[in-house]
């Protein structure tokens, strides 16, 4: 029974916007159909490719000289156990050096002295090196490191990991290859039970380690190294022009320079690396802003001279697709204020049956993602670990909706930005487990509360919209219309809850 039919403004009733509207949805969800796609041809990659396993050439008689890079910011509860971990690598003192690249404002300083010369009293070269200009941020770190690094080859860690004793002996012999110019090791999660966002984010990253990393690097086509957890041979990145930057994804700027100039990069999914993950919203929330918006500065930097260079076609549209991809956050939230004009105009234009087309790509997005997760689960977890994680997939759809009003921001930003922008790092508690708490600590995220408002917004509209839907008997758009409903009331809940338990 239709109990109500809203009228629409004089002019815009027309049939003429009505199918503008209707074509450009489909339009839209055709692009997305073809980003959806993708997934399957990672999945079928991986297993055609999966025997493919990389081993050294050989094995060094004298170990080569390593310098380790620690870069920190105002990093008060994890750095001790950073600079610990690293320091009781299993590899030759005489060969070993750790740099301690501190670029903090806060106690952080003193902390880092300390542990530095706890080690250095226990015959571990390590070095503490400051500087009160952060110019470069992260990049500029590393760059300002390598001045002074002994290593041939350069292993990276970000504050929250944890590499394990055997990293280098597991990594470095696969530098006898003289092509080889990057290996980068798979993430493991420390607090991965935390909680749901926690799971969702592990699910996530296991995805685009095991599945993306592994089908494009086995296959040939061009990866990157993700910014830590990986170890660069010294010429490398002196051949690609260094660190720079002029984005936001330094890692993914120098990856995709030095594999246009002929460098091999290798993956090692056996090799993992553990980290702790985001626990607040609005820490994720920066850390994929950041991400999205370096990748987009980093596409517009390099997507013509990957399209012009001498490379097999294959490698050019996987690297168009890889540094385009996050396009889709914008394309998802245009579609998402162009749902309800379409399920009313679907009425005016007699096309309720063209609701089944949202089904059929709701029921393809839906088995192009359970594939794909489902099936890098089952490879890091086994298939107990696969089958648990089913249960995820909804609502690891819905998420990546929620996320789309912010990473919109973040395609636009990182599209129109003449420079690289400031580089805000996620902040870490060092939680591993339930008992833990990020309240009332240090480095919170300022929640900026005009996202989640839309968020929040947009969530709220969605109820209004489903109804809208089943008093027309629109039934096959529900399914499709409940993701945005969900996912925009979960990202803006948890931003605005977890926002204010950080405050206290």
């Amino acid at each position: 029974m239709r109990l109500f039919h809203p009228a629409l403004p004089v002019g815009v009733e027309g049939p003429l916007i009505g199918k503008i509207c209707l074509w450009t949805y489909f339009v839209l969800l055709g692009i997305l159909c073809l980003y959806g796609f993708h997934r399957y041809l990672m999945v079928f990659l991986y297993y055609r490719y999966r025997r493919r396993v990389p081993v050294p050439k050989e094995r060094w008689k004298d170990l080569p000289p390593v310098t380790v890079q620690l870069p920190v910011f105002n990093e008060l509860y994890v750095v001790e156990r950073l600079i610990d971990a690293t320091c009781r690598l299993d590899y030759p003192k005489d060969k070993l050096e750790i740099q301690v690249l501190d670029d903090s404002t806060d106690e952080t300083q003193d902390v880092c002295r300390r542990k530095v010369e706890e080690w250095r009293l226990r015959g571990v070269d390590v070095r503490y090196l400051h500087r009160a200009d952060r110019t470069g941020y992260k990049a500029g770190a590393l760059d300002h490191g390598m001045r002074s690094a002994k290593g041939r080859f350069l292993a990276i860690f970000d504050a929250d990991f944890l590499p394990n004793a055997d990293f280098l002996q597991r990594t470095v012999h696969f530098f006898t290859d003289e092509t080889i110019g990057c290996i980068q090791t798979r993430w493991g999660h420390i607090n991965r039970d935390y909680s749901s966002l926690t799971v969702l984010q592990s699910i996530f990253l296991d995805g685009h380690f095991m599945m993306e990393h592994c089908a494009r690097n086995r296959s040939g086509r061009f990866f990157n190294f993700s910014g830590t957890a990986g170890i660069w041979r010294r010429e490398a990145i002196d051949t690609a022009g260094g660190w720079q930057h002029d984005t936001l994804t330094e890692d993914l700027d120098l990856s995709f320079r030095s594999q246009l100039r002929r460098w091999k990069f290798l993956f090692l999914p056996d090799v993992e690396t553990p980290a702790e993950l985001p626990v607040d919203m609005n820490g994720f929330k920066s850390q994929q802003h950041r991400w999205v918006k370096g990748s987009m500065q980093t596409s517009k930097k390099l997507l013509w001279d990957v399209l012009k260079a001498d490379i097999p076609l294959f490698v050019k549209l996987e690297a168009a697709v890889h540094l385009t991809g996050n396009l889709c956050y914008f394309l998802m939230f245009v579609l998402t204020l162009l749902i309800f004009p379409v399920t009313y105009y679907r009425m005016r234009l007699k096309m309720e049956g063209s609701v089944w087309l949202d089904l059929g790509v709701f029921a393809l997005a839906t088995i192009s993602v359970c594939v794909f997760y489902i099936c890098s689960q089952c490879e890091v977890y086994g298939l107990r670990g696969a089958l648990r994680s089913v249960l995820y997939v909804p609502m690891m759809l819905a998420l990546g909706i929620g996320m789309c009003v912010s990473n919109t921001i973040a395609v636009l930003g990182g599209l129109f930005s003449r420079t690289g922008g400031e580089f805000v790092r996620t902040p870490k508690y060092a939680i591993s487990d339930a008992r833990d708490t990020f309240r009332g600590k240090k480095y919170r995220v300022d929640l900026k509360r005009a996202v989640p408002f839309i968020e929040l917004v947009l969530g709220l509209w969605f109820v209004f919209v489903i109804g809208y839907s089943v008093c027309y008997g629109m039934y096959g758009a529900i399914p499709f219309q409940s993701l945005f409903l969900v996912g925009f009331l979960y990202v803006a809940f948890l931003s605005f809850y977890q926002g204010r338990l950080a405050s206290r």
